[in-house]
């Protein structure tokens, strides 16, 4: 029965790679395409003593394994390659990965070696030892330079979340700023970590502005993330407007949620948290790269999602439900935005 079902699952990958409304080619028509992916604690075997992962040890409560690990490295790697069609995504941001290990195994120990992808990664203050990262393809995107954001201490004192990953890439002839952030949890209700996610949300929005004033509101910038908060949310609107509410950002999710659908399912109901926002000029220039609201797509094959054991539907396919391992991907489904070339 398990073999029937990695087998369908196969088959699944396969089809989407060589099906033709999936490809997005980057030899025929120019551009790239961006990936996000909320791939839910992926953790290496070996404890760090300096962070709280305890739970995903052989001997802890997950009874996390190499072969629970080797399973979640080889699933991960099938959705890349399948969410890219021809060929895997140029761009790909996570969250939730603990190691840099975890992406040299990625890119260097699965099929995604001959597509030469580079590493960005740093250790963040998160307690439990999970960080934003990303990796690149150095063939179609040339790295400018890049930096992780940390709130400093006279905003928040005691910051124990993830830091926020600023990267500048040169696409063609034109720059591109892309933002990489994982915002405070909800978990414990709604409002808790509010206050954080404001700060965050403040931290970065400063930031922008000054992006934005160096490059005469030209500047093309592409923020993904999971804000774990929706598009209608106030801090998130707090993001797209300046302080003297100007619109000088644009949330291509905020459309996707209205018809219903979402990356992540909580009690049955999709909410749109893992979302895109882009600047104004890069739906509006008319050179160089660019993006419109159909370009941004969830990435949600059948073989990421599975029937819902508590609520009708389907959701993500998880690697735990609670504590009982399923075998699954990840609790989020990935999004996928296509930037073009004029």
């Amino acid at each position: 029965m398990v073999k029937h079902i990695h087998l369908k699952i196969s088959f699944l990958i396969l089809l989407y790679i060589f099906t033709p409304s999936q490809v997005f080619s980057q030899g025929t028509k120019p551009g790239v395409r961006l990936m996000f992916y909320n791939v839910e604690n992926f953790f290496d075997i070996y404890n760090d003593s300096l962070t709280d992962d305890d739970a995903f040890l052989p001997k802890g409560v997950m009874r996390w394994n190499y072969k629970r690990y080797a399973n979640k490295l080889n699933s991960l790697y099938k959705t890349i390659v399948a969410a890219g069609g021809w060929e895997p995504p140029s761009i790909i941001g996570f969250c939730e990965i603990e190691k840099r290990k975890i992406l040299e195994d990625l890119i260097y120990g699965t099929y995604l070696s001959k597509f030469k992808y580079s590493i960005i990664h740093e250790e963040s203050p998160d307690r439990r030892g999970i960080d934003v990262c990303l990796i690149y393809r150095k063939e179609n995107t040339q790295l400018i330079s890049y930096k992780y954001w940390i709130p400093g201490k006279d905003i928040l004192p005691y910051f124990d979340s993830r830091s926020v990953l600023y990267t500048k890439f040169l696409i063609g002839t034109d720059t591109l700023h892309l933002i990489v952030s994982h915002w405070p949890s909800r978990r414990g209700g709604v409002l808790a970590g509010e206050s954080n996610r404001f700060l965050i949300a403040t931290m970065i929005r400063g930031k922008l502005d000054s992006i934005l004033k160096k490059n005469r509101n030209e500047g093309k910038i592409v923020i993904v993330g999971d804000f774990n908060c929706t598009p209608q949310d106030e801090v998130i609107k707090s993001l797209v407007y300046t302080s003297d509410s100007e619109k000088t950002l644009i949330n291509l999710s905020d459309s996707l949620e209205k018809t219903g659908l979402g990356t992540y399912r909580y009690m049955g109901t999709w909410e749109m948290i893992d979302q895109v926002i882009v600047s104004q000029n890069l739906v509006q220039c008319k050179n160089g790269i660019h993006t419109s609201q159909n370009l941004l797509t969830i990435f949600k094959p059948d073989f990421l999602l599975y029937k819902d054991p508590k609520y009708p539907g389907y959701s993500p396919f998880p690697t735990y439900h609670g504590f009982k391992y399923q075998g699954g991907y990840s609790d989020h489904l990935p999004i996928l935005l296509d930037l073009k070339m004029r």
